[in-house]
């Protein structure tokens, strides 16, 4: 386990419309504190970075299809067996006569990632795709 570090004050200035965006986001986002704000726009830019870099990171795929495509399970599933080794798990979910929802857990180099992810939004009766990047960050 990481020993606590210590909490650390700093100054910054900025124009007031800016803090007000920064505080009705807060706000919106139910977030406790300007800090746990600032902390968590921090650590999206140390992923970011980190998965430009091409660090081993994490991608969540969710996929919304039309389940009577023809041969699109088939395609889905072969993508996934191909790519096996980035595949931590998945979520297959029935949302309606039609529509499927599947969540895939990657883990892997970034360019690889972003392969499978276009390869699976490509295949005709996908209808709607998201990626979440993420990785570790060591602070």
């Amino acid at each position: 386990m990481k020993k606590e570090e210590k909490t650390v004050r700093f100054t910054v200035s900025l124009e007031e419309s800016l803090l007000n965006h920064i505080d009705d986001r807060c706000s919106s986002k139910s977030y406790s504190s300007r800090s746990e704000f600032i902390r968590d726009l921090v650590r999206k830019e140390a992923i970011d970075e980190k998965w430009d870099q091409g660090e081993e990171s994490f991608g969540v795929l969710t996929i919304i299809y039309d389940h009577h495509q023809r041969e699109l399970n088939d395609k889905m599933i072969e993508l996934q067996h191909s790519n096996l080794l980035n595949i931590i798990c998945n979520l297959h979910v029935h949302l309606n006569h039609h529509d499927c929802l599947e969540t895939i857990i990657l883990k892997g180099k970034p360019q690889d990632i972003e392969k499978l992810t276009n390869e699976m939004a490509a295949l005709k009766g996908v209808k709607h795709h998201t990626l979440a990047k993420t990785t570790t960050i060591d602070f």
